[in-house]
């Protein structure tokens, strides 16, 4: 039998959420590789037995069961569909090792530099650390701003979209929902034009419009959120103690 035979689509299987941006990316490196599967959506406050048995040392999605066999965590799925198909679609990861090394680099400082202070502007009262937050982010920003002026390509990687452009992409609808209800510009064309350029091009590339993000669906959710974090802090400010679990709506 051809080793590079097609499983038959049942035999791929994503467990998700339809907010998760983590899901919406490993639907748009699926799509890449032109790979068919069936689609679980989770019920996140009452995880089915299915999810908990595939993923029982975190217990949430995205999970990918491949011949029955299950690969959590979003990056390292991505890695895996890009492997297991590598004789199929575009590559997601350069075929270069120190391109590859630069590529999960860059995946990490999304993660860890870039992600956690948009997440705090979005969700710090003004008076809390918000502009600070806003200053942070702008800095990580820059540095993907000189990385793709410098590159001088339409992608991270390339002409198509990587492993890089995956890892970033639901910023590039994230952030504009996040300004219109701050009302406040974090990504500007005369600021970052590299970037701002790359945002429109990865929305409009195949795998994106193939899976689009939810951003009508999202607001209502994100507006919500942004008017429990002014409540909570207008009691926080009367001396009142206010707890929120907001661990399902982080998007970044």
């Amino acid at each position: 039998m051809d080793d590079h035979q097609e499983e038959a689509p049942e035999k791929v299987k994503l467990f998700g959420m339809w907010a998760s941006p983590y899901v919406l990316k490993v639907k748009w490196a699926l799509s890449i590789k032109g790979v068919e599967y069936e689609y679980v959506e989770e019920d996140l406050r009452n995880k089915s037995d299915d999810l908990l048995e595939h993923n029982p040392v975190h217990k949430k999605v995205p999970v990918l069961l491949y011949r029955g066999k299950p690969v959590a965590e979003s990056d390292v799925i991505v890695e895996f569909v890009d492997e297991a198909w590598s004789y199929r679609g575009g590559r997601i990861l350069p075929d270069d090792p120190h391109e590859r090394a630069m590529a999960r680099f860059w995946v990490r400082f999304v993660h860890d530099k870039l992600s956690p202070p948009i997440w705090k502007w979005f969700t710090a009262a003004p008076s809390e650390g918000q502009e600070a937050a806003l200053g942070a982010a702008v800095e990580q920003l820059q540095v993907l701003e000189d990385l793709l002026a410098l590159g001088g390509k339409d992608f991270f990687a390339g002409e198509s979209v990587g492993l890089v452009d995956l890892s970033l992409g639901a910023l590039a609808y994230v952030i504009p929902m996040y300004e219109e209800i701050i009302g406040v510009r974090m990504v500007t064309e005369e600021r970052f034009p590299s970037l701002s350029a790359w945002m429109g091009r990865f929305l409009d590339s195949p795998p994106v419009k193939d899976h689009p993000p939810p951003v009508e669906r999202l607001k209502p959710s994100c507006l919500l959120l942004g008017n429990q974090i002014t409540f909570a802090f207008c009691r926080r400010r009367r001396g009142a103690s206010v707890s929120a679990d907001m661990k399902e709506w982080r998007m970044t």
